[in-house]
């Protein structure tokens, strides 16, 4: 394959694929004949390609991209503005191209109806100028664009289901923002009903395959399954008691109808399966020599409830040779904060794992898969419900027997790096901390990060400050005892580096112990191998050195 061609799928050939190839510095859509020594272009938009879909009956693909051109000035600027995503349409062979859904330039997803005439717009609304969200479905064919319902809040992927009667997309009841539950619109229009109205899981995902089937993402817990969506409700499922994710194909109409998914466990990398019947056959053992010479410790999914009430659930990572005697403890919450921890060859579990370490994952208050109030208990509150939790959770490796209570130690990144940044504000129980581009101080970080935040809190900042800094790290600096790493992207814009720096700066003003590490170039995680090698590196010598 050639190196700067990366693949999105096939087209109507089993021989020839599509997908991205850098131009000029930008992705253009391209086509590749398997064996071939070059792709060929199939687009030349001013500003590249953001994602293509091809159309159940091979002949077009939908295309998302910015129809503006690129500042000329960019290397010696950077203009304050919503991005755009707009729907551009071009034959299968690169011939006719046009923009389709004029006046639409926020795009969130998109799909094609079974006629391979109409394409469905989820827009979303930008950042700048709106403290609120919403969302917008709307049907467009060539020339025509019609309105199909407004939706109060965020909402996430769109398909047609029944026929194309329906659209169906994902959308919440919450104030946090996550669209956790499964919602159909008459294709025509109007009033979206939700028909996921009291599940105890949560609706991650959402597809339609060529041949009309809805396909939806479900989180039960922290086990993720693949469940079909017809008639109205959920019913048919996949699952591999672990992670299954949603179907690649097939992607036209014509193609075999095979569903192959991608499969996961908490023991090995992710593979392909195909369904046989309602079950799964895995095809592919990439992974299988590699893994052979590697010894990996038990991982056990532990439930239990809190000296409060609640209940809550966690994966739990043992060493490889875990002699059963309490010993080193690593509690680490996930980032999100809505979101979960999967059943997945977690690298972030494994490698402290690895190093002794027992790593309890908690699925705190906030976390996805639990049903729509434990999601909720999260909001406006954010260094209480999920802080208890994720304490209790230490709590619970204690009595549990898994943990010396003079040997624990926590980590997280993100909303996981606050949690860490936030607890040694408040206990003084562990031995070592380690934050990962943690949100430090709320106040500020509600406006400065690429993302509507306001999941968090949507109170409007100029009516007082004190909602959000009384759950900010920086105002309780004093209170800190533990060794503190602080690792940070030195160009992260959903968590500006700044956060990390402002927490490191009193710290040290203070005579605390910390370290602060930034990857220069790195977003809010590091793509750079030589980076996240160094993350590692970094974490487990100050383990090493805090916590032997």
């Amino acid at each position: 394959m050639p190196k700067d061609f990366h693949p999105l799928g096939f087209v109507s050939s089993a021989r020839e694929l599509y997908g991205t190839q850098s131009n000029k510095g930008v992705d253009q859509l391209a086509r590749w004949t398997i064996g071939a020594k070059a792709a060929r272009s199939l687009t030349h938009l001013p500003a590249g390609i953001a994602g293509a879909q091809l159309s159940p009956d091979g002949a077009r693909f939908a295309i998302l991209a910015d129809p503006q051109a690129p500042d000329p000035l960019a290397k010696v600027r950077t203009v304050a503005e919503n991005g755009r995503s707009s729907l551009y349409v071009v034959g299968a062979d690169g011939t006719h191209g046009a923009w389709w859904c004029a006046g639409r330039d926020q795009t969130a997803g998109a799909a094609w109806a079974r006629d391979s005439a109409r394409v469905a717009l989820l827009q979303q609304t930008p950042k700048l100028g709106h403290h609120g969200v919403s969302a917008e479905i709307v049907v467009c064919s060539a020339g025509t664009t019609r309105h199909v319902a407004s939706i109060p809040t965020a909402a996430a992927g769109i398909a047609w289901a029944d026929g194309d009667a329906n659209l169906a997309f994902l959308s919440t009841t919450t104030d946090v923002l996550t669209p956790d539950h499964l919602w159909t619109v008459p294709a025509a229009g109007g009033s979206p009903v939700d028909r996921t109205p009291d599940i105890a899981f949560s609706v991650l995902g959402l597809r339609g395959d060529a041949r009309g089937r809805v396909w939806t993402s479900v989180a039960a817990g922290v086990q993720t399954n693949i469940v079909e969506f017809a008639g109205g409700k959920l019913g048919r499922a996949f699952s591999n008691g672990n992670t299954v994710g949603l179907p690649v194909a097939p992607e036209t109409a014509a193609a075999p109808d095979v569903q192959a998914f991608p499969v996961s466990t908490s023991t090995h990398a992710a593979e392909v399966a195909v369904a046989s019947g309602d079950a799964l056959r895995t095809i592919t053992h990439e992974s299988d020599a590699q893994l052979a010479g590697i010894k990996l410790g038990k991982v056990l999914r532990h439930s239990w409830t809190s000296a409060d009430g609640t209940k809550l659930e966690a994966i739990v990572t043992f060493p490889p040779d875990w002699d059963g005697k309490p010993g080193k403890f690593l509690v680490l919450p996930h980032g999100g904060p809505e979101a979960n921890d999967r059943l997945v060859l977690d690298g972030f579990a494994r490698i402290p794992a690895s190093h002794g370490f027992v790593v309890m994952q908690p699925e705190y208050r906030g976390s996805t898969g639990y049903g729509s109030a434990h999601l909720q208990a999260i909001y406006q509150r954010f260094g209480d419900t999920a802080y208890r939790d994720v304490d209790a959770a230490t709590t619970e490796a204690v009595a549990q027997g898994w943990a010396d209570p003079k040997r624990l130690a926590i980590f997280g990144w993100s909303a996981g790096g606050f949690m860490t940044a936030w607890t040694v504000t408040q206990t003084t129980r562990y031995k070592a901390a380690i934050e990962g581009a943690g949100i430090t101080e709320w106040l500020s970080f509600i406006m400065t990060s690429d993302v509507q935040q306001t999941d968090y809190d949507a109170r409007e900042l100029s009516d007082g400050a004190e909602p959000f800094l009384k759950y900010s790290a920086v105002m309780f600096s004093k209170n800190v005892t533990t060794p503190l790493l602080i690792l940070h992207g030195g160009d992260d814009v959903r968590v500006p580096t700044y956060q990390g720096r402002e927490l490191f700066v009193l710290l040290a003003e203070e005579g605390k112990t910390v370290r602060m590490v930034t990857y220069p170039g790195s977003p809010h995680f590091p793509r750079l191998w030589e980076q996240r090698h160094n993350v590692f590196d970094e974490i487990l010598a100050w383990l090493d050195r805090y916590d032997p």
